[in-house]
């Protein structure tokens, strides 16, 4: 099993951990490669027309870097550095302690975050922040569909069964985005859509949800 380490080039194995193996379709899938191709090519075309505004918007409120990047543990558990456009302080990673977690098990929300950004809150609501994520998708670290690539301090707490969710590539969206976005706070709960997902697997699923998360998206339900 390879576990997520700070270092996005090596893998520890740990026997201790047992897991599923098998490959699962979706990450042979020819198709739904292709479809991530044109979906990131899309996607980063807007993300190149709303870099600018996001960069003066900012530049104005928090000065700082306009992106921030992240060690995320992606498929079986390989690290990847996943890029979004900054919503909090800069260093708000080291503050992170100061914050109270609002979410049950291995997974941090925080309604009222107080690191994040007044632009920040405008970039969640509106999931502009995540955009950056189609160039992971572009180079196959990501999925538009799959799973919410978990941090690091939170792979180190899984417990065995939670490995599974981790048998597909992360995605930009999945299941619990298109059904709650942040609303959704237990990460059992989480684990089992995320578990779900891969048993209703199919393209034809895949684009469902790319649907129904743009809807959710628009309406601005479950965001902070």
């Amino acid at each position: 099993m390879s576990i997520c380490t700070s270092d996005p080039k090596s893998f520890v194995v740990d026997d201790s951990v047992s897991m599923n193996h098998s490959i699962h379709a979706s990450t042979v899938s020819t198709v739904k490669r292709l479809i991530d191709i044109f979906g990131a090519i899309i996607g980063l075309m807007v993300t190149a027309v709303v870099a600018i505004p996001v960069a003066i918007a900012n530049k104005i409120d928090n000065p700082g870097p306009i992106f921030y990047s992240q060690i995320r543990c992606g498929l079986n558990g390989k690290p990847f550095r996943m890029w979004k456009f900054r919503s909090m302080i800069v260093g708000a990673d080291k503050l992170k302690h100061l914050v109270k977690n609002e979410a049950k098990g291995h997974i941090f929300k925080c309604m009222h975050d107080p690191r994040i950004t007044r632009v920040g809150k405008f970039l969640r609501r509106t999931s502009l922040d995540e955009f950056p994520q189609f160039w992971n998708v572009l180079i196959g670290d990501m999925s538009l569909v799959g799973t919410r690539p978990p941090t690091l301090d939170e792979v180190s707490q899984y417990e065995p069964h939670h490995w599974q969710r981790l048998r597909v590539k992360p995605g930009i969206t999945g299941v619990w985005q298109a059904n709650g976005r942040s609303s959704i706070n237990d990460f059992e709960t989480i684990v089992n859509m995320d578990i779900d997902y891969q048993r209703k697997w199919s393209i034809i699923y895949d684009l469902s949800l790319i649907v129904k998360t743009v809807w959710v998206v628009f309406k601005k339900s479950g965001a902070y």
